[in-house]
């Protein structure tokens, strides 16, 4: 390669580097301004575009690489130390070479973007180059631009406070482009650091670099971090493949990230810039998208909600029975208070449905709650673990560590009052250990089984969502299915529902299966903006002509709303095709605050799936049910026959809008199935909620001919003189009569119901 140069401002050329100083290069180097879309915008000298104050919170976002360099021969990596005199994060340990592509360089540096999209920024790569020459000494006819394989980009900033305080002047904010480099043997490589570049290298293995991570007296650099949390390892293990094909590239992507706590803040008093939203409530993205929700006009004018919320506030709220001799005198008063008060803070609407259980088992399901959100927690964290290593580690050891050991606590990760959660779990261990054997047994075991799931998912790169529909219910699986398993082996634990429903895995399975595909429906935009998305990319990419996740967050375009629609309805398809067996699971319950418990998320899920069905607004925001709607569902979980009628209801509902649609000349490729899956659900609820429409109406009928003939014999009465006094006598004996038969007249039953309240299943226990 010819040796780079750089020409100054009177168009005379020299030898880049010559002689210059720390300071001279900050002044000197002219980096290349960008938009947020990578797009070329201007020009800076390196040290205004690192400058973090008032007036640039975040510095200038500028353009910057960062290259890995491996041998071949036994997969170690190359990594420097930064030396203590560089201005910006001295003395971190990062990867091999990190800079700058630069104006006025020979070989030129500066890419456009149709090059970047075709994957071959060879601007960037000469720039790498250079810079593997000035920091570590390799000669310039080591590698072609040819070698380095560039696999993605990332939009990053972080201040310097770890070198310069709270209120550092310093920092970084870039689209880094990651390239990757080997050479067949380290002992083949020469190498010869700049001692005002560099302090130390060091050749690492994956493990070694575990172990440097978890050294807490070691810095290293925000950006090594989040690339090693994002992608590393996965690159790392795969280096082969990494290298000859593009399984691991994504060139069309700009990945954002804020930078980890420490390094937010700076001169500028620089807050998240890629989520907005109050930190101290939830972690990740939740309460920081838009939820469109339907105008106060439009809940107030549906009457029958509006009565359902009236009444489940005030005259018929779900009953709480946390307040009972049993449960005072099996737990601890304060502990038992926090577990209850922290349940309201991280369940979102949950906690009610779990207060109403009977007091027999209603601690049971809320630990076995608050132990898998805990365990959540941990999963969901994408910043605070040095290495995905150490994170499945965490994850792995949980039910050893939280179940068994009473001090365990967890500071530092997840936010609000997950993280609160975590810092007090001695409280909810207390409480865990209270409870029956048998009860400890499930929650123990399931949480080992949902951490080695989880585990399974750390190390995956779900920025892009799952592989294929079998991974997506694989992780659902993980995640929910286990949930349900849990729960139907602590129902019949608790006597008040048989054996035999512990062993009704495949259909606890499939319940928890639909209601988590809801949510990952619903939650598209959230899990998008968190960087692990769930959509399987075998249906998605069907209709992204980008190849990319977020194509579908363009609304404005017709094109792309509409190819977005088709593959919302695909996944909405597959979600329904799971309602038989959430139904068949229901009809095998006994108790009734048992069955509410289960029902009251099924047909919450149910009605979600009906919302979202050709809803543009997934894609913008966090699409909900009415609050009105919700209570009048909560109020129709009484019997199964009313929950058939809920399902039969939304069935026929997406159906309306997939015909209108057909109707309408929208070709939605997955019409059939849609229609297939409604007419499924209409069929296995029909009967039952004939039946129920047969007494209301019968009823109702009875009811008000008795009522119309009583007025009427009134009014004859009462309003005419000059009616013969037999035909009066004959109307009052009528009115009489009546009244008898209205006394004596039975209503018609409603359809039979195996369900009984706990307090008399407990009587036969």
């Amino acid at each position: 390669m010819t040796k780079p140069t750089m020409q100054n401002g009177s168009g005379e050329k020299g030898a880049w580097a010559a002689g210059l100083s720390q300071e001279d290069l900050m002044e000197k180097d002219t980096v290349l301004v960008l938009d947020v879309k990578d797009k070329l915008v201007g020009s800076a000298s390196k040290k205004d575009s690192h400058v973090f104050s008032k007036e640039q919170p975040r510095g200038v976002l500028h353009r910057a690489f960062s290259v890995f360099l491996f041998d071949k021969s036994d997969k170690t990596m190359l990594l420097q130390q930064r030396a203590s005199s560089k201005i910006t994060f001295p003395n971190v340990w990062t990867n091999t070479c990190c800079s700058h592509p630069l104006h006025g360089m020979t070989p030129g540096e500066v890419d456009d973007l149709e090059a970047v999209a075709n994957g071959n920024p060879v601007g960037v790569k000469h720039a790498a180059i250079r810079k593997l020459k000035h920091e570590l000494g390799i000669p310039l006819d080591t590698f072609q631009p040819s070698d380095f394989k560039f696999l993605t980009r990332l939009h990053y900033w972080a201040a310097d406070t770890v070198t310069h305080g709270p209120l550092a002047p310093w920092g970084e904010h870039e689209i880094d482009y990651c390239l990757f480099v080997t050479v067949d043997s380290k002992d083949k490589l020469v190498i010869d650091p700049h001692p005002e570049e560099i302090d130390n290298t060091k050749w690492v293995s994956m493990e070694k670099l575990d172990s440097m991570l978890a050294d807490k007296s070691l810095l290293f650099s925000p950006w090594f971090r989040l690339i090693v949390q994002k992608w590393l390892k996965t690159w790392w293990k795969d280096l082969d493949k990494t290298m000859t094909t593009d399984i691991h590239c994504d060139f069309v992507t700009i990945y954002q990230f804020d930078p980890p706590q420490e390094h937010m803040g700076g001169a500028g008093n620089a807050s998240a810039l890629f989520l907005k939203g109050d930190d101290s409530k939830k972690q990740g993205a939740y309460g920081k998208i838009k939820t469109h929700k339907e105008s106060l006009l439009s809940q107030i004018v549906r009457t029958d909600e509006a009565f359902a919320a009236l009444s489940l506030l005030y005259i018929n709220p779900l009953k709480s029975n946390l307040d009972t001799d049993f449960v005072r005198k099996t737990f601890d008063a304060e502990d038992l208070a926090f577990c209850d008060d922290i349940l309201v803070k991280v369940s979102r609407s949950f906690a009610g449905v779990i207060r109403q259980l009977p007091s027999s088992m209603l601690v049971d399901i809320m630990i076995f709650y608050l132990v898998l959100r805990a365990l959540d927690t941990i999963e969901d964290d994408t910043t605070s673990f040095e290495s995905s290593e150490i994170k499945i580690n965490y994850l792995k050891k949980f039910h050893e560590t939280a179940l068994e050991d009473p001090k365990w606590s967890m500071d530092g990760v997840g936010a609000g009052d997950e993280r609160r959660l975590l810092q007090n779990f001695p409280k909810c261990h207390r409480v865990y250990k209270a409870l029956q054997p048998k009860s400890r047994e499930v929650i123990a075991d399931i949480t080992r089984k949902m951490a080695y799931g989880m585990a399974e998912f750390v190390d995956k790169d779900l920025g892009q969502g799952t592989l294929d529909l079998s991974e997506y219910s694989r992780y659902c699986h993980f995640v929910a299915g286990l949930v349900g398993e849990g729960l139907s082996r602590l129902f019949a634990a608790s006597g008040l529902e048989p054996d035999s429903l512990s062993q009704e895995m495949f259909l606890a399975d499939q319940m928890g299966l639909f209601l988590q595909k809801t949510n990952i429906i619903r939650d598209y935009l959230e899990d998008y903006v968190d960087k692990r998305a769930f959509w399987p990319q075998s249906v998605w990419k069907k209709y992204s002509k980008t190849g990319d996740l977020g194509y579908f967050t363009q609304q404005s375009d017709p094109a792309i709303r509409k190819q977005s629609l088709y593959c919302l309805n695909e996944l909405i398809t597959n979600a329904l095709e799971l309602v038989p067996d959430c139904l068949d699971y229901l009809a095998k319950l006994r108790c009734q605050e048992i069955f509410r418990f289960c029902a009251i998320p099924q047909v919450m899920a149910i009605a979600t799936l009906d919302k979202c069905y050709s809803n543009s607004d997934v894609f913008t925001g966090v699409v909900k049910i009415r609050k009105g709607l919700s209570c009048k569902l909560i109020l129709k979980t009484n019997t199964l026959a009313e929950v058939h009628d809920t399902f039969r209801r939304f069935a026929m509902s997406i159906m309306a809008k997939a015909k209108k649609q057909k109707r309408n000349g929208v070709d939605d490729p997955s019409f059939d199935k849609t229609i297939k899956a409604c007419e499924t659900i209409v069929t296995r609820t029909t009967a039952l909620c004939e039946l129920q429409q047969m007494a209301t109406t019968g009823n109702r009928a009875v009811f008000l001919g008795i009522l119309s003939a009583a007025l009427a014999a009134l009014l004859f009465v009462h309003n005419t003189d000059s009616v013969d006094a037999n035909w009066q006598v004959a109307a009052k004996g009528g009115l009489a009569l009546l009244a008898f038969v209205s006394t004596r007249w039975k209503p018609l039953p409603s359809p039979p119901s195996r369900l009984r309240p706990a307090s008399d299943i407990s009587k036969n226990i």
